[in-house]
């Protein structure tokens, strides 16, 4: 396929991706959006303009909605056609494509809007689902000859944390304060975290209710999945040491968490399968699926100072992830547990296995025992004040590219 908007090759919004986000339009007014290259696309105009007629249960003009929420709660047999008539009109020699009046009014510059969370998200769980990640904790914290708890390769391990300090790329946010104890201390100290880390993740956002008691199968699974995006899963790791036994993370976690603003669908991704590594002890009856359920997504980690360059810090990839969204989603709900339209379920850090491949500065640097030395020669054992981290994913094959843009955020002093 060939689009009449003009992009890069390298761009990660190509005509193959068609992705779903909230913008603000020349700080004027909201609107759902789509984006090819660098161009926004209203679609609030397009439906106006009769582009979304043929389109059977799309009886409004829901895109003028400040969220994807009700959108996406029609469910895949309106927002795949949806997603495929966008495709078609961007294409060459569209109807679109001749239609100038329309193209002035729908399609704006990337400098012209700001990007906003795209869904309201009523619930948010994350879980620990790298085998490299949770290893390299393990060995760090407890005995490296037993680093995995025995329930580890039987259950997608998760926690639910707090869906309110979810923010979109670009949000900056100040330094968190909390209880740490120090190593030669007996007692606990307040103040700001002197341990603080990024964790980098992927998110999938969920497209329907059940109701309490329902579970969702793991073979309908993705029929809930709407689609994904990057997860930066913030971390105060000496708050965390602190609190977190015997109940888990708390205040470590709940300060922020940020992800990208583009909503890249499991449809977009459908080229990009891969096989999931085996899983060995076999696992539990409704934890078994079939087929290819993971994806090859590439991702790297930058760490920017203040005034200073962009260092690459890490590279690795989500198809090692030990556990796969079919299975997370299904243990979540094999209890009964409800779930909402806009819930986001993060994969836990994903990590591989070599240094240059670990998903947290807590493992890049070995919970500070190997600074990491940056671009301009500073070094770093955890994330200092005015530190910009850039998150990338992307997934590339056969000349085709998709991607989810970046998440950035830029880390201010404590208040």
């Amino acid at each position: 396929m060939k689009s009449f908007i003009p992009y890069n090759s390298n761009s990660d919004f190509s005509i193959y991706n068609i992705p779903f986000g909230v913008a603000l339009i020349k700080d004027d007014y909201i609107t759902c959006c789509t984006r090819i290259g660098d161009k926004i696309i209203d679609l609030a105009i397009l439906y106006e303009k009769g582009y979304f007629n043929d389109i059977k249960g799309l009886e409004e003009n829901i895109f003028q909605d400040f969220s994807l929420n009700d959108f996406i709660e029609l469910g895949k047999i309106v927002t795949n056609p949806t997603r495929l008539k966008i495709q078609e009109l961007l294409t060459e020699s569209s109807q679109l494509s001749k239609d100038q009046e329309t193209i002035n009014q729908a399609f704006f510059e990337i400098e012209d809007v700001s990007m906003l969370l795209p869904v309201h998200i009523p619930n948010y769980t994350d879980f620990y689902s790298s085998l490299e990640h949770a290893t390299n904790v393990g060995s760090m914290f407890r005995d490296p000859e037993n680093a995995l708890l025995p329930n580890w390769k039987h259950i997608p391990i998760g926690y639910h944390g707090r869906s309110s300090s979810i923010v979109v790329s670009e949000t900056n946010f100040h330094r968190p304060k909390g209880q740490t104890k120090p190593a030669d201390s007996d007692k606990p100290i307040f103040g700001p975290t002197k341990q603080l880390d990024f964790e980098l993740e992927m998110a999938f956002i969920v497209n329907k209710h059940t109701n309490l008691g329902e579970s969702i199968a793991i073979d309908n699974a993705e029929d809930a999945i709407f689609g994904m995006v990057i997860f930066n899963d913030w971390s105060a790791r000496d708050i965390q040491s602190w609190e977190y036994v015997p109940l888990g993370p708390f205040l470590s976690k709940n300060f922020c968490s940020s992800i990208s603003p583009w909503i890249v669908t499991l449809e977009a991704l459908d080229f990009f399968r891969t096989t999931s590594p085996k899983q060995d002890p076999e696992v539990l009856d409704y934890l078994k699926f079939e087929g290819d359920k993971n994806f090859d997504i590439q991702l790297q980690v930058y760490l920017k100072p203040e005034n200073g360059t962009e260092s690459l810090i890490s590279e690795t990839n989500y198809k090692y992830m030990y556990w796969n969204m079919n299975q997370q989603l299904a243990h979540h709900t094999i209890n009964g547990c409800n779930i909402e339209v806009g819930d986001l379920y993060a994969s836990g850090t994903i990590s591989g296995t070599t240094p240059n491949s670990y998903g947290s500065m807590l493992e890049i640097t070995w919970r500070g025992e190997n600074p990491l030395k940056l671009n301009n020669g500073d070094e770093r054992k955890f994330i200092e004040d005015n530190d910009s981290v850039i998150l990338k994913a992307w997934c590339e094959k056969d000349d085709i590219r998709i991607g989810f843009g970046n998440v950035i955020n830029t880390v201010l002093p404590a208040l």
